[in-house]
């Protein structure tokens, strides 16, 4: 099987195990971008000379015989709002395009201590917020990804990248990864640290991860949920059994709700006969659920909450370059 087809944790073992180099695993990756890449425009960034630097310095460590990181040589994207070191950092904007950081944001930090290979960095709307990127949808090239996450999304499910890492404000993780058929899995509150990630709400904004197997969300996740005193937001967790536990059979059947919430009336007849079939396949495990009408004024303050942050969050660039925006 060509290595970019392998999940993530069979990525690891297998360099582990010296079945596979990081150069070739590197190298599988970017014959999949120089493949797709031209249509589905997933990449603000990506060099591929870095890229193969980094997976050699990879496989010297390992040959070396020095302790190798859970997550060594696995090569991971990063959407573009998250600073790093050693490449650009544009917040799918023309004001910040080409310009670099001094310092990286925690999950990058986290990431790269562990033994990952940041392989480039990924599209994103404007501002993680405003007008949409260049990236298609790699199942349709004529249809979105979805945003803000587009990149992300995208690059997991073209297979140019085995994981890569997001955020959503309102979301911007679960829908890309929805448009585009891949794992988006959205953590709790104060589970992943925003520090060095474009801030747009304090109260709303969060990290998300794309993959295409529950396990791997269960192996990034065990590095990147962390406290962190540059967010405080974050808070202690316990990530000991991440990985065991998604493998384990479940205790008991899962339940499901089903909720149609004041945009159902909004959904085109195709998107109801799909919800539909759903509901019908799981009819012994699900509960109807009806919205209190005070639910209706949700969409309201959510977006009030969210403008008002963003106002001042963002009023730098709009005040400095308000005709870049």
């Amino acid at each position: 099987m060509k290595p970019y087809l392998l999940s993530a944790k069979q990525l690891i073992d297998k360099v582990k195990k010296s079945e596979l180099s990081s150069v070739e695993v590197a190298n599988s990756f970017i014959e999949r971008i120089e493949e797709f890449e031209k249509n589905v425009h997933a990449w603000a960034f990506f060099d591929k000379t870095s890229f193969l630097e980094k997976a050699r310095e990879a496989d010297d460590w390992r040959l070396s015989g020095k302790p190798l990181g859970p997550l060594h040589g696995l090569p991971i994207a990063i959407k573009d709002i998250f600073k790093t070191d050693d490449m650009p950092t544009g917040y799918g904007t023309p004001i910040k395009e080409g310009q670099r950081s001094r310092n990286e944001s925690e999950v990058v930090r986290l990431l790269k201590n562990a033994g990952a290979i940041i392989m480039g960095k990924t599209v994103t709307t404007e501002l993680a917020y405003f007008d949409p990127g260049k990236t298609t949808n790699p199942h349709d090239y004529s249809r979105t990804p979805g945003g803000s996450s587009s990149g992300s999304a995208a690059v997991i499910a073209a297979f140019m990248a085995p994981v890569a890492i997001g955020s959503q404000t309102n979301g911007s993780v679960i829908r890309p990864a929805s448009y585009c058929g891949v794992i988006g899995y959205k953590p709790s509150y104060g589970l992943i640290s925003r520090s060095g990630v474009l801030r747009l709400s304090f109260l709303l904004d969060q990290v998300g991860i794309f993959g295409r197997t529950i396990e791997d969300m269960g192996l990034i996740s065990k590095i990147i949920m962390s406290k962190d005193s540059k967010d405080a937001s974050t808070r202690i967790y316990s990530t000991e059994n991440m990985e065991s536990s998604v493998l384990q059979d479940h205790p008991f059947d899962p339940k499901f709700v089903f909720v149609q919430t004041p945009k159902w009336k909004n959904l085109d007849s195709d998107s109801k006969k799909a919800f539909d079939k759903l509901r019908k396949k799981l009819e012994k495990n699900v509960v109807d659920f009806q919205d209190p009408s005070s639910f209706e004024k949700i969409f309201e303050y959510q977006q009030i909450i969210m403008e008002t942050d963003m106002a001042h969050n963002l009023s730098y660039f709009y005040e400095t370059n308000k005709n870049k925006i």
